[in-house]
């Protein structure tokens, strides 16, 4: 008895190969023709080491360190840091910026809260909590103190990044990491 194998067609593969060719052109001009499209829509990375971005505007423009820095010492300046929470920036002598900086976010119920330069003290107007200058609690019901986040200027950048030691007010673990 003969075996009776059947015999695989030349032409099969040969289609196989051509099928192949085909996908491939299609897959790279597909993929030629959308890497710009996508790279057009999708913002510009403006991240650096340890997760820092750059302080921006309300509009989310980065906002050049010498704007800041022109301001008397003392002010706090309001800009968009990490995940747009709004932080304090503060403008010291010497034209530097304290490498601390403060998110704008009671620890109460999470509302945004003025500066008040006469009292020298962040004054929630929720619920009345009040935040001494380096954000610790002077009044409740506030329970924590405010977030801290590590403030750098770098080529006329504003560079924020989280603050993840100690926190230096109370010299424990910060209950936002």
């Amino acid at each position: 008895m003969e075996n009776s194998l059947p015999l695989e067609s030349p032409s099969l593969s040969r289609r196989q190969l051509l099928n192949f060719l085909t996908g491939a052109v299609v897959a790279t001009t597909a993929g030629a023709v959308l890497y710009p499209v996508v790279e057009y829509v999708l913002p510009p990375a403006e991240s650096g080491e340890d997760g820092a971005i750059l302080a921006k505007d309300i509009l989310g423009n980065p906002i050049p360190a010498s704007q800041i820095l022109a301001e008397t010492p003392g002010t706090r300046a309001l800009v968009a840091g990490l995940a747009g929470d709004p932080t304090y920036l503060i403008v010291e002598e010497n034209s530097r910026l304290n490498p601390m900086g403060i998110v704008n976010n009671c620890t109460h119920l999470g509302c945004t809260f003025p500066w008040n330069s006469v009292d020298q003290q962040f004054q929630c107007p929720c619920h009345g909590s009040r935040y001494s200058a380096d954000g610790s609690v002077l009044r409740g019901p506030a329970p924590l103190p405010l977030k801290l986040v590590h403030v750098a200027v770098r080529n006329n950048q504003i560079w924020i990044s989280p603050w993840t030691e100690l926190d230096p007010r109370t010299q424990a673990q910060p209950w936002w990491v």
